[in-house]
C-alpha cells in the first residue's frame, strides 16, 4: 500500500493558546481513495486539513506528498501544489459571475504584444474553455455569466468544486459538503464524487453523517481530543463502533426525552399568515411539552418561527401567552413576554464571533446584568455567563475565550445559553442540531428534554425526522406554508409525516 499513498502525516502536533489542538496525529491518504475523517466536534479534524490546505502550519511533525517533503505557508502554494479545500461555509463572491469565482487570484492571462516583456492581460477565452472543460467533466452545465447571488446552493457547490479542479487538484479535502444539500443533491454530489475519484482525484471527505461515510468513503480515521483514535476500512466496521472511537464510549441513547407532566397552555398562536409565505396557522404548546414543527424545505418552518419571536411580525394573526393575547412587533418585545429564539444559522444570526463566551451569553440578558444608569454589573455578568457554561457543559477554558475558537458543537451551546440566560418561559429552537457531531447532538437533545421537565415550552424545527420523532411529544407538519396535520408522539412515524409534508 506504501507504494500507493499520495500523502501521509505523521506525528502532527498544533498548539493554540491554551489548546493541544492536535497531538501526535498520523494518517495517510491512498491514490483514487476516500478517506472520511470524523469525530466530534472539536476533535480537531478542521485543524487537520487547514493544515494540508496552508492555512495553518503545524508545530511538530513531517508531511509528505508524493514522497517529498510538503511544506506550504498560504493556501495557494497547496492549490498549486494540487490540493484544494471546499469549506462547509461557501467561500464564493456572491456578486462576482461563476467565472470570476472559478479563477479568481489565478485568472489565465496572455501578453498584450510580442517579447518577453510585454504586459500581460486576461484571457477570457482560454478561462471559458477551461471552465466549460470542467463543468463537463462534472457533467452539468452553468452558465459562467450569472452571477452567484442568484444561483442555488447545490450548484454553488459545483461551483466550489469546479474552482477546486481547475487548478488540475490531485487531492480534494470536501468539509461538511451535504450540510445545506437535499437528498436528491446529495446524490449528485455523490455521483461526481464517484466519477472524479474514477478519474484518479484523491478525497479527505469530513461528515458528521455516519450514513454518508459508509456510502461514499473507502475507509474512515477517527480523531478524539485532537488525537488519533483508528484508522479502519469502512467494510470492516460499522456505526456503532464508529461512535464508540468517537466519543469514547457507547452512545446507547442519542433521544434522551423523558416523559414529563404536561402541563397548562402558555402559549398560542391562532390563524398567523404571512403573504405569499404563511397561510391561517394555528397551533399551541403547554408546559413541559416539546411540540416538533416538520416539513420539506420551503414548507415555512423557519418563516413561521421568525413571525412567533417577532422577527418577521406575522400580516395577520394573534400570539397568546397564559390565555392573554399579547403584541410582539420585534424582538425585543418577545423577550421582554418570555419567547427567546436559538437561530439555525448560529454563525450568522446566532452568535458573535469574535467577541467572548461571557458576552455572547449575556448580551440578550443586558437588562438583568446592568444598573439604572446602564453600567454593567461585571460580577454578575460573570455569574450568568458562569452558570451556563456550567449547565450546558460548554468546554472552554474560561469565559474570555473567543467564540469563534470554539468548535461548532460548542457554539451552538453558547447560542443556546444566550437565549435561556433571559430566562423564557417559550423558547424555539430552529435546527438545533445541525452541523454538530453525536456526541454533541446528544447533549443538545439532553438540555432540551431537561428544559421541558423544568417546565418550559419547546417549539423544535427540525428537518431531522428522527429527531422530531425522538424528541417532541407531538408535531406539526407544514406543507407550502399551510398546516397540514398534527401527530401525537404515538403516532409519528417517518413515512406519515412525509406522507402529510408531500
Amino acid at each position: 500500500m506504501e507504494n500507493n499513498t499520495i500523502m501521509n502525516i505523521t506525528g502532527v502536533h498544533k498548539y493554540f493558546p491554551g489548546v493541544h489542538a492536535l497531538s501526535d496525529v498520523s494518517l495517510d491518504l491512498q491514490r483514487d481513495e476516500v478517506h472520511a475523517v470524523c469525530g466530534e466536534n472539536g476533535a480537531g479534524k478542521s485543524t487537520l486539513m487547514k493544515i494540508i490546505a496552508g492555512v495553518y502550519r503545524p508545530d511538530d511533525g513531517l508531511i509528505t506528498l508524493e514522497g517529498q517533503p510538503f511544506v506550504v505557508h498560504e493556501p495557494n502554494e497547496a492549490y498549486r501544489k494540487g490540493i484544494a479545500i471546499i469549506y462547509q461555509e461557501s467561500s464564493l463572491f456572491p456578486d462576482m459571475t461563476v467565472l470570476e469565482n472559478i479563477f479568481i487570484g489565478h485568472e489565465i492571462r496572455k501578453p498584450v504584444l510580442r517579447g518577453l516583456r510585454s504586459p500581460q492581460m486576461i484571457d477570457y477565452r482560454a478561462m471559458r474553455e477551461k471552465a466549460n472543460a470542467v463543468f463537463n467533466r462534472l457533467g452539468i452545465s452553468v452558465d459562467l455569466d450569472r452571477t452567484v447571488r442568484t444561483i442555488g446552493v447545490a450548484t454553488k457547490q459545483m461551483i466550489e468544486i469546479a474552482k477546486a479542479l481547475s487548478f488540475d487538484s490531485r487531492i480534494l479535502i470536501l468539509d461538511e459538503p451535504t450540510a445545506a444539500l437535499a437528498n436528491r443533491e446529495v446524490d449528485a454530489l455523490f455521483k461526481t464524487i464517484r466519477s472524479l475519484k474514477s478519474e484518479g482525484v484523491s478525497m479527505l471527505y469530513i461528515s458528521h453523517r455516519l450514513d454518508e461515510i459508509f456510502e461514499i468513503a473507502d475507509r474512515v480515521t477517527v480523531l478524539r481530543d485532537g488525537k488519533h483514535v483508528a484508522t479502519e476500512r469502512v467494510a470492516a466496521t460499522d456505526r456503532n463502533q464508529l461512535v464508540s472511537w468517537m466519543v469514547g464510549r457507547s452512545l446507547d441513547n442519542l433521544y434522551p426525552k423523558e416523559d414529563v407532566e404536561i402541563g397548562e397552555v402558555i402559549f398560542e398562536a391562532q390563524s398567523v399568515s404571512l403573504r405569499g409565505v404563511l397561510e391561517d396557522i394555528s397551533f399551541n404548546a403547554r408546559r413541559g411539552e416539546i411540540v416538533g414543527i416538520s416539513g420539506l424545505a420551503g414548507s415555512g418552518r423557519t418563516e413561521l418561527a421568525l413571525s412567533l419571536c417577532g422577527l418577521v411580525p406575522p400580516d395577520s394573526g394573534t400570539i397568546k401567552l397564559n390565555g392573554k393575547a399579547v403584541r410582539i412587533h420585534s424582538y425585543r418585545e418577545a423577550l421582554e413576554h418570555g419567547i427567546a429564539y436559538v437561530s439555525e444559522d448560529r454563525q450568522v444570526y446566532g452568535l458573535v464571533l469574535p467577541m467572548t463566551l461571557k458576552v455572547n451569553i449575556t448580551h440578550k440578558a443586558i437588562r438583568q446584568i446592568t444598573n439604572l444608569f446602564s453600567v454593567i454589573n461585571r460580577g454578575k455578568e460573570e455569574q450568568i455567563a458562569a452558570e451556563y457554561m456550567h449547565r450546558l457543559a460548554i468546554k472552554a477554558p474560561d469565559s474570555e475565550f473567543v467564540v469563534n475558537k470554539l468548535s461548532g458543537g460548542n457554539q451552538q451551546k453558547v447560542s443556546v445559553a444566550k437565549s435561556l440566560a433571559v430566562e423564557p418561559e417559550v423558547l424555539i429552537v430552529d435546527e438545533p442540531t445541525r452541523g454538530v457531531d453525536v456526541g454533541a447532538k446528544s447533549e443538545l437533545h439532553r438540555i432540551i428534554s431537561e428544559l421541558a421537565k423544568s417546565g418550559k415550552a419547546i417549539i423544535m424545527i427540525s428537518s431531522d425526522l428522527p429527531e422530531i420523532i425522538g424528541m417532541c411529544d407531538r408535531t406539526i407538519v407544514l406543507k407550502r406554508g399551510r398546516k397540514m396535520g398534527e401527530l401525537l408522539r404515538n403516532e409519528m412515524n417517518q413515512e406519515q409525516i412525509l406522507h402529510m409534508a408531500l
